[in-house]
């Protein structure tokens, strides 16, 4: 069973295109395209299924065309319509960790190398130029910008990231 801290959110199905299955993608990271997994992983009726990749083309430097495999048609590639598209971390290479969208660290816990343990990620924010953190830090929300100037060392394995948190930030 796969379950959802395995996976990285990379993007969604739009809508069918053409009448064969293919689907209008819209992805915020293109690792599918740099990583070797086969499939992509969408969530129906609560579980989260994998689905084989027959093929693809990109259209542009955010959407691609992709055909499914066993979905071959329009009305079959309809179920698919506004459904969230994640990736198995377990392809991710050690290269392409530093190049994957922040979803690939939700839960992972913030340890400031002077301060200790300051949260679990619960969030991220994205929609300012800098990706941020939200974390619950003594009972209050606070956000981390995901600073490469802050980040000391992420173990994957513990699923921790080291952090040097200017003390200023927990507290705005």
């Amino acid at each position: 069973m796969i379950k959802r801290e395995e996976l990285i959110k990379i993007g969604i199905f739009n809508k069918p295109h053409g009448l064969k299955g293919e689907l209008l993608f819209s992805f915020t990271d293109d690792i599918f395209d740099r990583c070797d997994s086969p499939y992509l992983v969408c969530q129906i009726d609560g579980i989260f299924v994998p689905f084989y990749i027959e093929e693809y083309r990109f259209r542009s430097d955010s959407t691609a065309l992709m055909k499914l495999e066993d979905i071959d048609s329009d009305t079959e590639a309809r179920i698919f319509t506004n459904s969230d598209v994640f990736y198995s971390k377990k392809y991710i290479s050690d290269e392409d960790i530093n190049m994957v969208s922040g979803d690939y660290f939700l839960e992972y816990l913030i340890i400031d190398d002077v301060l200790g343990e300051i949260g679990r990620i619960k969030r991220l924010d994205d929609s300012t130029v800098n990706l941020l953190f939200e974390v619950d830090y003594k009972n209050k929300e606070i956000l981390i910008p995901a600073n490469d100037n802050f980040i000391s060392h992420i173990d994957d394995d513990k699923k921790i990231i080291y952090m040097q948190i200017p003390e200023a930030l927990l507290y705005l």
